[in-house]
């Protein structure tokens, strides 16, 4: 009686751990701090080269900053690297007309929240629609606003559903599945890396999106935050994809969790050619 009351109290600490471990995690997703938005404009560079990228990492609740800042390093690199124009900021006040036309793209690196003011959702969508370009980047396809539809169902073009947990960070396998899309030039058609995986409530193909990209499930274990809840998505499993928006061309790619993966050769080359491909001049065409 004695042995099994001592495996029952080691049985109760380990799932008190547990559920503090996940408080932790998890709390500032279930209570964010208080939204913050931006109500003075930046001061832009006179000099910004051209193709120019807006490269935006605001959150207002949960922010994984070691992504975030090794995604901004390397996104400011490949710009420089090729000569191109780039500016960092949380501030969405630059979200305003007269400042987002001296952009080419605007690139969301793992936004998470609801991070604009009405008239900034209003600038941000005109500016799409009348050519300007968006590059999402991870988190900016987990939960950066439900509440603006236009962005979840349009933009993105579905919703997020749950990401590995346990493990959380697993090795898998990418399957390049339209090669002849410029931002998939020069990747191989299986690409194994390590990252935490996304799933969503359903695959853009129905929307006449573009996917580039496809998650093999049989390569890794889909299970949730509910301990072992099963998310795959059991058919296709949509990873990275494009699409127009009006004039404008829309990409997102939900790798870039691990901060190790933006030093990963592979992941360097797509997004460098994502920028290109997004600044690319004339209308977007079927995702082009």
């Amino acid at each position: 009686m004695k042995t099994l009351r001592r495996v029952l109290k080691y049985i109760g600490i380990a799932l008190g751990l547990i559920v503090i471990g996940l408080a932790v995690w998890i709390g500032p997703m279930m209570w964010p701090k208080p939204q913050v938005y931006g109500k003075i404009p930046p001061q832009l560079p006179a000099d910004m080269k051209k193709p120019a990228f807006l490269v935006f990492s605001k959150t207002n609740g949960f922010r994984n900053e070691e992504s975030i800042q090794a995604g901004n390093k390397a996104l400011v690199e490949i710009a420089q690297k090729r000569g191109w124009g780039v500016y960092v900021t949380e501030n969405s006040a630059v979200f305003n007309p007269e400042q987002l036309a001296q952009f080419d793209t605007v690139i969301w690196d793992s936004v998470i929240g609801d991070v604009l003011t009405l008239d900034q959702r209003q600038a941000f969508k005109a500016y799409l629609e009348g050519g300007g370009n968006f590059i999402g980047i991870h988190g900016a396809g987990g939960a950066p606003s439900y509440k603006w539809d236009w962005y979840a169902d349009t933009l993105i073009g579905a919703l997020f559903t749950g990401h590995t947990i346990w493990p959380h960070l697993q090795t898998a396998t990418v399957d390049i599945v339209d090669p002849q899309h410029p931002a998939m030039a020069g990747l191989p058609a299986k690409w194994v890396t390590r990252d935490e995986w996304y799933s969503f409530d359903k695959s853009v193909r129905s929307k006449g999106y573009r996917i580039l990209a496809t998650l093999d499930e049989s390569t890794y274990k889909p299970r949730g935050l509910l301990f072992f809840s099963d998310i795959a998505m059991h058919t296709e499993h949509p990873l990275i994809w494009s699409h127009c928006i009006g004039r404008g061309r829309a990409f997102y790619s939900a790798l870039g969790h691990a901060a190790e993966s933006f030093s990963i050769p592979l992941h360097r080359q797509m997004l460098e050619n994502t920028m290109q491909w997004s600044a690319m001049e004339g209308p977007c065409d079927n995702g082009l």
